[in-house]
């Protein structure tokens, strides 16, 4: 069986809670539905601000789905889990 592989990239702003908690709300979810089948790469544009441009980032802090198709973004903390499982294409086991 062959699975996809998800890469996924967080926008952040510095160690804000709104950015900590999308965080760590991810990886929940990842673990919960995409056990070794994800690669979480976070971009902070307090260090690298050059980077939003590529995405368009207008919102801070924003989850891209890069792979697989089609590229989304979920903007804010990612609290709301079904929008965020919806988002990412990730189908639940109810």
């Amino acid at each position: 069986m062959l699975s996809k592989k998800y890469e996924l990239r967080l926008y952040v702003a510095g160690k804000t809670l709104k950015s900590t908690t999308a965080l760590s709300n991810l990886k929940k979810y990842c673990e919960e539905h995409l056990k070794g089948q994800y690669v979480i790469e976070v971009i902070d544009l307090l260090e690298h601000p050059q980077l939003a441009e590529g995405d368009q980032i207008l919102a801070i802090p924003t989850l891209v789905k890069k792979v697989p198709e089609p590229v989304r973004k979920i903007i804010g903390d990612l609290s709301n889990k079904e929008k965020v499982l919806v988002g990412l294409d990730i189908r639940t086991k109810d």
